[in-house]
């Protein structure tokens, strides 16, 4: 690649929209697989940790520290994957650690909606057992968004949007079961 081609990158890069970036960050660290699979852990750790008796507060760090472990295994991951395979050059490690953050965003996206709502818990904002449940809705919630999202993003016709969105919400309402179940 060129000087000149390299400069006229950059100018284009620079003139990208908000309505670009929002939409490539969208793509690229919300509605992934990583994000499902974010949702569907913290709603899975959520079940488990709050079936003892615990608090908020004690679910909220159990959810947080685990999270955070899926997520930097994740990275890692990525990066040990990615450094020295790309088909066309020697991926350095620093662009593989790069696209592997890049790329793993999407799990500590999705896990924001129903940790937060734990926080609220855990501050006393809303009543311990409530927040275990709307938690575990708001997991349900991020997931029908998610779908949704995925096969508008496809240009599906709206009936499969929706149908979409149901399907991915069916992890987190099994979870809702399971909760249930063991409660």
């Amino acid at each position: 690649m060129s000087v000149e081609d390299t400069d006229a990158a950059r100018e284009r890069d620079r003139r990208r929209t908000a309505a670009e970036v929002r939409d490539d960050l969208v793509r690229t660290a919300f509605v992934t697989e990583e994000s499902v699979y974010g949702v569907v852990l913290v709603s899975g750790m959520i079940v488990v940790a709050g079936t003892h008796g615990s608090t908020a507060w004690e679910v909220f760090w159990i959810v947080a520290v685990t999270v955070v472990v899926f997520w930097a295994a994740h990275v890692y991951a990525g990066t040990v994957a990615r450094h020295g395979l790309a088909i066309d050059h020697v991926m350095p490690l620093r662009q593989a650690f790069d696209a592997a953050l890049q790329h793993s965003l999407g799990l500590l996206a999705s896990a924001m909606l129903p940790s937060l709502i734990l926080l609220l818990g855990a501050l006393r904002v809303v009543p311990d057992a409530l927040t275990i449940w709307l938690a575990l809705w708001a997991g349900v919630l991020v997931l029908a968004v998610l779908g949704f999202v995925a096969y508008r993003r496809r240009g599906a016709p709206w009936p499969m949007q929706l149908l979409g969105a149901l399907t991915t919400a069916a992890f987190g309402l099994v979870m809702i079961v399971l909760k249930a179940f063991i409660h």
